[in-house]
């Protein structure tokens, strides 16, 4: 097998399985662990991957995304405990907007039923997921259906938003750097997201550890457009604290 078909199936493997360890990967493959690890720093210098010890897990880019099955079964404790924390922040609000995904999702769940409330949505998943919650108004914002993650979006979607004054918005994404900002591969996405942060007095950035220092196609917000990120101890203290210097509180958990 040549390095770069080695490569491929390498990079197709951590897509596939989400995570890959490089003792596995050079049994599967039949080559030593060394040249395992010197694909995945080629591969991680390519912007394809992040190394962990021991291995490696993908980067999502302009021509790769997960889709909503995929990530219901990735970093799943991680993803329960930020949704938890986050939903701490919710203060005062009355109307908040919840972004597509896992995530997302779980935040919504846990959100008070006590006391009305209003969550405008363009997940057909939290919107079903929320819907029956008596105190709950659910408005589910019209559009075309992605079918990766059973999200609307398109102009009818942003048409949508363009009208609402929003007290807190949740919003995740594919990617985010200090650098780059926030990011994701679709342009109509970023569309909803940025248009969600632009209605919106409060914002919050939830997300696991693998999606810091990771940038897509398109930028979507600043890290200082957040009044808090709310993500697991994966990412380092050290990093936290130069995320922190850009403006929101970091919040691990």
């Amino acid at each position: 097998m040549r390095g770069e078909e080695r490569k491929h199936r390498i990079l197709a493997l951590a897509r596939h399985q989400g995570r890959i360890e490089v003792t596995r990967v050079a049994e599967d493959l039949g080559v030593a662990q060394e040249t395992v690890r010197r694909d995945l720093r080629v591969l991680e210098d390519r912007g394809l991957l992040h190394r962990t010890h021991g291995g490696a897990y993908p980067v999502e880019s302009a021509g790769f995304e997960t889709d909503l099955a995929r990530r219901t079964t990735l970093n799943v404790d991680q993803k329960r405990r930020i949704a938890a924390t986050a939903a701490t922040l919710l203060g005062e609000a009355e109307t908040v907007f919840i972004d597509e995904g896992y995530t997302p999702q779980l935040l919504a769940s846990l959100l008070p039923t006590d006391r009305p409330l209003t969550v405008v949505t363009a997940s057909l998943t939290t919107a079903a997921a929320v819907a029956e919650s008596a105190n709950l108004t659910v408005l589910l914002l019209g559009g075309r259906v992605r079918s990766r993650t059973l999200a609307t979006v398109g102009s009818w979607t942003c048409t949508m938003l363009n009208g609402f004054v929003i007290d807190l918005a949740f919003i995740g994404a594919n990617g985010i750097s200090r650098e780059m900002g926030l990011t994701t591969p679709d342009p109509v996405v970023a569309d909803v997201k940025a248009k969600a942060l632009q209605v919106s007095r409060r914002r919050v950035f939830m997300g696991v550890h693998t999606k810091f220092g990771a940038s897509s196609f398109c930028r979507f917000a600043e890290v200082g457009d957040f009044e808090a990120i709310v993500a697991d101890t994966g990412l380092s203290a050290v990093e936290a604290h130069r995320y922190a210097r850009l403006g929101p509180k970091v919040i691990r958990v």
